[in-house]
């Protein structure tokens, strides 16, 4: 039976219960307590005191409003503490979701009359075709968003897009790697968060005024001028940093191509796309991927477009799977210490064949993590011995040697795209043979 609580949205609430309680009451506390709206602090704490019948109960906790207290301090203690963060998280849910933001407004007691105002989005449309944007944001900043501003859990980075983001949060991903070492020091802490499927004003202006109360940077994909007017007239008013990460390019494509561009996000229903001969490549390959994972049916491997070959755990499957999805056929073969290869191996085209090798000390740290997940003891098998691995390097290099025409690729520290890369080229250089190297694809 599902039980509810009520919020006080016009006060004080502390994650604090009036005495100590079990672990398990706490995180009930804190669930309950985290879908709840804070809302003033300034004059006092308002206590939540459960009534608790047993802890072997069933039946969750009820409450009970005690008085507030009116001591200004412990207020501020328990807004220190937690209120930033649950007000944080309460305001990404209703973000997400594209319910209307619902901040709490601080109460300015005054001996003369005052008159409070309220920003609201005007959905009518300029001259020019962007929406009109309101002159100011809502005047419900307290010490919350100086808090937020300055929090030591790293500046927000806010990504929308109309459609499912891929290429927002891709772009931004490759761009923080240029500040990887700041990163991994905590010497410049990131947040990123990912806004996908915004197609309407109403919710971009909310986002936007939100990244203006956190102080983020604004990086938007938005196919549609309209939006991409809109987001950008927003956060030039309201003080956001931003950048369109597809509009420059789109621009440059159709000056190139002397065509302009639909302004139609892919995703949308408006574009009727028919299934191309290349999605269903894409299927084919996934298929066939799948079927030749870790040397099956090697009687096939003549039918594949790429063949890795590789000791264990040097990531062979996740690679075939990730280049299965760009629409080849790959198939990968295990060496493994004292077992000859399959002879269809030197039958095929050895222009097919790519050599995975990695580091033995990375390589072992792998292997002592999966033998942990397959509840395998360190005296149970030699799989993740050192000993073991170097010979089994070694088989695989002299392997390798012997057949100067597989390229032999490094994948120590690098991410499966990283390789993936560097095999395409290499095949597309092959059967291109192009004088200049390049990965072409014809659209």
């Amino acid at each position: 039976m599902m039980m509810s609580f009520p919020c006080v949205p016009s006060s004080g609430l502390s994650t604090t219960p009036a005495f100590p309680i079990s672990s398990k009451l706490c995180d009930y506390h804190y669930q309950t307590l985290s879908r709840c709206i804070v809302g003033n602090t300034s004059t006092g704490v308002l206590m939540l005191q459960p009534r608790i019948r047993s802890e072997s109960s069933s039946m969750a906790p009820d409450f009970k409003q005690v008085p507030m207290e009116k001591d200004s301090t412990k207020a501020n203690d328990w807004k220190s503490k937690g209120t930033s963060q649950l007000l944080r998280w309460s305001r990404v849910r209703n973000i997400r979701s594209g319910r209307r933001l619902e901040r709490p407004v601080q109460d300015k007691v005054e001996t003369s009359s005052s008159t409070s105002t309220t920003t609201t989005t005007d959905n009518n449309f300029t001259s020019n075709g962007v929406p009109s944007i309101p002159n100011r944001i809502d005047d419900c900043e307290g010490s919350d968003d100086e808090d937020e501003r300055d929090s030591p859990s790293g500046k927000a980075i806010y990504m929308v897009s109309d459609g499912t983001g891929w290429t927002a949060e891709h772009s931004v991903h490759a761009a923080l790697g240029q500040f990887e070492t700041c990163l991994v020091d905590k010497g410049c802490g990131v947040n990123t968060h990912l806004f996908s499927g915004i197609d309407e004003v109403d919710r971009l202006m909310e986002i936007i005024r939100q990244a203006a109360k956190e102080g983020a940077l604004l990086l938007y994909t938005l196919a549609d001028p309209n939006m991409a007017g809109a987001a950008k007239n927003a956060c030039q008013l309201w003080g956001v940093p931003y950048t369109d990460i597809l509009g420059p390019t789109t621009e440059a494509i159709a000056a190139h191509l002397g065509v302009a561009p639909s302004g139609v996000p892919r995703g949308s229903p408006a574009r009727s796309t028919p299934l191309s001969k290349r999605y269903f490549k894409r299927i084919e390959a996934i298929e066939f991927t799948i079927k030749q994972d870790d040397g099956a049916m090697p009687h096939n491997l003549h039918k594949s477009d790429l063949v890795l070959v590789g000791v264990s755990r040097t990531s062979k499957t996740p690679l075939s799977i990730y280049l299965s999805q760009k629409g080849y056929k790959v198939a990968n073969v295990p060496l493994v210490l004292g077992v000859d290869p399959p002879k269809e191996l030197f039958e095929i085209d050895q222009d097919k064949i790519y050599c995975l090798i990695i580091s033995p000390a990375i390589l072992r740290t792998i292997r002592l993590a999966r033998a942990k997940t397959l509840g395998l003891h360190y005296s149970e098998s030699n799989y993740s011995e050192m000993d073991h691995i170097r010979r089994e390097l070694d088989y695989g290099n002299k392997l390798f040697a012997q057949n100067p025409r597989w390229p032999v690729i490094d994948v120590t520290g690098k991410a499966i795209e990283e390789t993936a890369a560097v095999i395409v080229r290499i095949y597309h250089e092959r059967r291109e043979k192009y004088a200049m190297s390049r990965i072409s694809k014809r659209y």
